[in-house]
């Protein structure tokens, strides 16, 4: 199949169930027009606080060190308003407010859209994880990127079509966040330790030392044939499917993958432009997935320092954004400069956010310490840049104190029904037929927010 695989776009009606199970990484036009083509989604392990980051709060300083005139349904106790420890600048022709800790990345605010009522249904991890990236808290769901590519495929056939990155091992809830449920297993995100600099240790095993590549297609044409043969008397058993699908991908990426992760391949500018350190890193190589075609980027970060400041927010926050900032705020830029941004859909945030009061001393956790913020799914915030956003925007508003959404409130089904409308989808019609009913990544929720859509 060609690079791009062109000629195996389906027609305007969305996808086709035989195309799906003869290739369901084929390239598929969406139903509707679309105004992104593929997601780049940094994920900020742990939950961000919100009035540290890219919702200010001047009330908090008014009542520092004082109870807040708010019934707070923590998950364990808060004492008194906790001033961010950062300031606030306005950027852009927008005045969008911004801490000081990204100043990089505020630098893009004319391109954003910042959604500051967002909210969730529990503030534990590890629901929350699977909510924001299946669509489902308890249940296993098919994640977010295999549903965008079972509705797309995926441009480069020589690439996994969703790649999440999490560097020295798996987040909470591991493989779950990238898992392809009941969809085909092929459609499942492929990790990526970042961790690894030696190309052939990124994808382990990916290249075969001990025998020519004609050699391996022959060899692979002869055990496909087998599993073919045994697949067709198994009526198409979709786990054998994606086997038969799992190997030829794996075949034709042997020159691809090694040459996508390969960053050292860019410029001395470029490399200096996005900074130092892991990171940095993985937004060079998202930037690289995404110019060959990959469809459904994930990025996490915090994995091994996460942003789950229940103490030491003001040392926590701090380093955790100098990791980040300069690398995102590159990542937009490159993409821009490339006129890759305007259909390219960049996602930040976490699976909720963090508790406007200080979080109180708890045997083992923070004892003694009175600075730092409890988990809070009542009101949070996410950003969205290119990819068909209205540039320059904030929707919605928490409280004056940032404890909760009051103004637009926006559910987590509620951004990806939007997402999947940027992508060209009605998130009520890209369902998958399993146990007798329809599923979809929004479940029977979800509505998309036009407001925020150019």
């Amino acid at each position: 199949m060609g690079l791009l695989g062109e000629n195996a776009l389906a027609s305007a009606g969305g996808a086709d169930t035989h195309q799906i199970a003869d290739n369901p990484l084929a390239p598929r036009r969406p139903p509707l027009p679309a105004k992104a083509k593929r997601v780049i989604f940094l994920f900020m392990n742990g939950g961000p606080s919100q009035v540290d980051t890219f919702d200010p709060k001047p009330a908090l300083q008014r009542y520092a060190g004082q109870p807040i005139p708010l019934h707070l349904p923590t998950e364990r106790r808060t004492g008194s308003a906790f001033p961010s420890p950062f300031g606030f600048k306005k950027y852009g022709q927008s005045g969008i407010e911004v801490s000081d800790i990204f100043p990089h990345v505020a630098k893009h605010v004319d391109d954003m859209v910042i959604i500051r009522s967002m909210h969730a249904d529990v503030p534990n991890h590890e629901p929350s994880l699977m909510l924001m990236n299946c669509g489902e808290s308890r249940m296993i769901r098919p994640s977010m990127g295999s549903w965008v590519l079972y509705g797309l495929g995926t441009e480069n056939q020589n690439l996994p079509g969703f790649i999440s990155m999490c560097p020295g091992g798996y987040p909470i809830q591991e493989s779950q966040n990238w898992q392809a449920g009941f969809l085909p297993g092929v459609l499942a995100g492929t990790y990526i330790d970042p961790d690894q600099t030696d190309l052939d240790k990124i994808i382990e095993n990916i290249k075969n030392h001990y025998t020519l590549p004609s050699e391996q297609r022959a060899q692979l044409d002869l055990v496909q044939k087998l599993n073919r043969r045994h697949l067709a008397k198994r009526e198409h058993d979709a786990a054998l499917e994606s086997r038969v699908q799992s190997f030829e991908l794996a075949y034709r990426m042997q020159t691809e993958a090694t040459d996508a992760f390969d960053v050292s391949k860019e410029s001395p500018a470029t490399l200096e432009m996005y900074g130092r350190g892991n990171f940095a890193r993985q937004c060079i190589m998202a930037r690289r997935l995404a110019e060959r075609g990959v469809r459904f980027i994930q990025l996490y970060h915090g994995a091994g320092q996460p942003w789950d400041s229940h103490d030491d927010i003001a040392i926590q926050h701090k380093s955790l954004a100098e990791q980040s900032d300069q690398a995102i705020g590159a990542l937009l830029t490159d993409l821009k400069q490339r006129g890759m941004l305007e259909d390219t859909l960049v996602i930040w945030g976490g699976e909720f956010g963090r508790t406007p009061t200080v979080e109180l001393p708890t045997p083992g956790s923070n004892a003694g310490k009175m600075n730092g913020r409890d988990h809070n799914h009542y009101g949070f915030t996410y950003w969205m840049a290119g990819g068909g956003v209205k540039k320059g925007t904030v929707y919605g508003a928490t409280d004056e104190f940032g404890f909760a959404a009051t103004e637009s409130p926006v559910h987590v089904h509620d951004l990806h029904a939007t997402i999947l409308h940027l992508l060209g989808f009605d998130h009520t019609k890209l369902t998958f037929r399993h146990a007798g009913r329809d599923y979809r990544l929004t479940d029977v929720y979800g509505k998309v927010i036009h407001d925020i859509v150019a």
